[in-house]
């Protein structure tokens, strides 16, 4: 009897229904969907190996889910080096697997120079490998003048090559005024190319307007074609009416020009109503076409 009473009382709570405005909507549909997406996001915790897992809500068919989301995930952790690697829970071929990348990485850090190279772990034949590439860095550091050069390190012939590198390195560094160009090391012909190209350099910044130009070494050809070039980009800035713009060095011809483009911009402004209009400036003629404003 009690069985059966409480029987009745399960079917009347799942059977309750919300009306609103004569629509009716049933409890047990809206609890089961809550409890499904419970269930959803306790599996992705899980398969996470979230603190918020809850191992005892997973189903019968849950579980070996998880088990192959954790197991994927330790295995990942192993090939990458992380604290959380558990190797007591590999299977013998994913050990051997990693086993094999590791000392796969050990040897490219070694022949890379990386710090966490472990030379102990090479074989003869890789730290032989490994020396010769860290023979080679050295050798490119030393020609480059690099920080990482060990000229101890060198051979008689390398280090001879070395020497011409870095003569060659100098040169080129003065010609293209860029490095630690070293003058002193130049040779007579290596001077005069340097110094040829630093005039080229000199002439075409002061031609441009750039920092660096020196107007007292230029040519009188050059001096002349800055000057050029110096007053076109003086009459473009007070075209645009930019505050670079030196009036005082424009031509009697520049500054009417000047005056009757100004001239005309105001008074299209002040007849069309857009833009800076100053009356005062119209004529008699043109002050006369202006509209008048309205009430």
């Amino acid at each position: 009897m009690k069985a059966d009473r409480r029987n009745l009382l399960w079917t009347q709570a799942a059977c309750l229904s919300f009306c609103l405005g004569g629509f009716c909507l049933g409890v047990w549909p809206i609890l089961a969907m809550a409890q499904s997406s419970n269930f959803a996001q306790n599996l992705e915790a899980c398969k996470a190996g979230r603190g918020d897992c809850d191992s005892s809500k997973l189903s019968a068919a849950q579980r070996p889910e998880v088990a192959r989301a954790l197991h994927g995930r330790n295995v990942a952790n192993c090939r990458n080096g992380y604290i959380s690697c558990d190797h007591s829970k590999l299977s013998e071929p994913e050990a051997m697997a990693l086993a094999v990348a590791n000392h796969q990485r050990n040897v490219s850090d070694c022949n890379n120079g990386m710090q966490s190279c472990e030379r102990s772990k090479l074989t003869r034949a890789e730290a032989r490998d490994s020396s010769a590439a860290e023979r080679r860095r050295n050798l490119t550091d030393c020609k480059g003048g690099t920080g990482g050069c060990d000229l101890s390190k060198l051979t008689p012939a390398e280090t001879e090559m070395v020497e011409v590198a870095r003569q060659q390195l100098n040169a080129s560094d003065c010609k293209n005024g860029t490095g630690l160009c070293d003058h002193s090391h130049l040779s007579l012909s290596e001077t005069k190319e340097a110094t040829a190209a630093q005039h080229r350099r000199n002439a075409q910044n002061c031609a441009n307007g750039w920092d660096d130009c020196d107007h007292s070494i230029l040519a009188p050809a050059e001096a002349k074609q800055t000057a050029y070039f110096e007053h076109q980009r003086n009459l473009s800035a007070c075209k645009d009416g930019q505050e670079a713009c030196d009036y005082s060095t424009l031509s009697s011809s520049e500054a009417r020009m000047l005056a009757d483009a100004e001239h005309k911009r105001n008074y299209v402004a002040c007849l069309k109503g857009y833009g800076y209009c100053d009356t005062s400036r119209l004529t008699t003629g043109e002050a006369v076409s202006i509209p008048t404003s309205g009430p």
